[in-house]
């Protein structure tokens, strides 16, 4: 296994890891490998990271930078795709240990709009006066690397569709 940055060639790839990912979730609107075609061409993405497995891409993760309220600083991870016929083999969690290092270097923090069960075991939780607009509060939830607890709207790039000032 092996975690990189995405490379050019990669794109077409990418979406087709992206779009059968999500096709299996039932909160998934079918346009995700768009808002990643649109944060890429925006330059609005701080990683891009592809999971490898000889030689054949099998994950992707994306974080673009974010902030919660008036801060500025964070990293919002997603989408994280793996291919339906790979899960269960640690892409998934190689992609997000390897962003959360990096990030650590970069941001005050990570956020992200996801399955608690699942992201908790990064040390994502949510948090009471952390919001994305009428999004259920436990989905949404950050994980600081400063202790400081964030409050406030969850602040994301256009290419993610939802109407938010900022």
């Amino acid at each position: 296994m092996l975690i990189r940055n995405e490379v050019g060639s990669d794109a077409t790839m990418i979406r087709r890891i992206v779009t059968e990912a999500m096709q299996l979730l039932p909160q998934a609107t079918g346009t995700e490998a768009d808002i990643i075609d649109r944060l890429r061409r925006d330059d609005a993405l701080i990683l891009s990271l592809a999971a490898e497995d000889h030689g054949e891409a099998v994950g992707y993760l994306a974080v673009s930078m974010s902030r919660i309220g008036a801060e500025s600083g964070w990293g919002l991870i997603g989408p994280l795709a793996v291919l339906p016929s790979r899960h269960g083999e640690g892409f998934g969690s190689a992609l997000m240990a390897e962003a959360i290092r990096r990030l650590r270097s970069t941001c005050k923090g990570a956020a992200l709009v996801g399955d608690p069960g699942y992201y908790a075991r990064f040390g994502f939780r949510s948090y009471p006066g952390l919001r994305v607009g009428d999004c259920p509060p436990q989905f949404v939830q950050a994980l600081p690397f400063d202790a400081a607890e964030p409050e406030g709207e969850l602040y994301h790039h256009a290419a993610f569709g939802l109407t938010q000032e900022g």
